[in-house]
């Protein structure tokens, strides 16, 4: 549908936005509590802004490297959709609008859950298998923080909207963020904090809603 038109754009982070959980910290927790701890402090100082988005993911995937491939099914278990997140993907349809989602995360593991929302479309990483096990590397594109303003930008004129609004939690998200016409912090670190047109504070995505002055579905 190149070439249509659609007043609204809104691209949403995954990981502790759409969804509750952080997936390559659910992954790790196959490696032991050990490297679980260490895995989520990583990604604790990448989403904080102290540590570069792509290093921080290199180090994380590579610690899970020589485990068995069924711990993608259950981590993927373990992935839950945000309060409110199909009450949002609703409301921007109702309006005429797309929902499209980038995540620094894995196709593995949100896959299923951006379906279920209704999302229209989503890139992510993708996670490298051989012979059933993890090689603890990526294949394909790399999802960063320019990534995913450049999606956001693509669909953007893919769609010719009007509105582009960005939603996310974390510094991975700021180039999105201030690429959009509108961005909004959800439950955000401080950094994205101070950069956000609006904050929500609870673990409710659908306050966005009023927040772009949409109906609720």
């Amino acid at each position: 549908m190149s070439g249509a038109h659609t007043p609204l754009l809104v691209v949403l982070d995954v990981d502790s936005t759409l969804s509750n959980e952080e997936g390559i910290d659910e992954l790790a927790c196959a490696a032991g509590p050990d490297v679980a701890e260490q895995v989520a402090a990583i990604t604790r100082r990448a989403m904080a802004g102290e540590m570069d988005f792509a290093t921080s993911l290199e180090q994380r995937i590579a610690v899970l490297k020589g485990l068995p491939s069924s711990v993608i099914e259950d981590a993927k278990r373990r992935v839950t959709a945000t309060a409110g997140a199909r009450e949002l993907v609703d409301a921007v349809h109702q309006a005429g609008g797309i929902v499209c989602a980038v995540s620094g995360g894995f196709h593995e593991l949100v896959d299923d859950l951006l379906s279920s929302l209704g999302v229209d479309h989503w890139r992510a990483n993708r996670l490298e298998v051989s012979s059933g096990v993890l090689t603890g590397s990526l294949q394909g594109e790399l999802i960063d923080a320019l990534a995913k303003a450049r999606w956001l930008q693509h669909w953007a004129q893919q769609w010719g909207a009007a509105r582009t609004v960005a939603i996310g939690d974390g510094a991975n998200d700021l180039d999105m963020m201030a690429a959009a016409d509108v961005s909004i912090g959800f439950v955000p670190k401080l950094l994205v904090r101070q950069h956000a047109t609006h904050c929500i504070d609870t673990r409710d995505v659908s306050h966005a809603i009023e927040l772009l002055g949409l109906e609720r579905a």
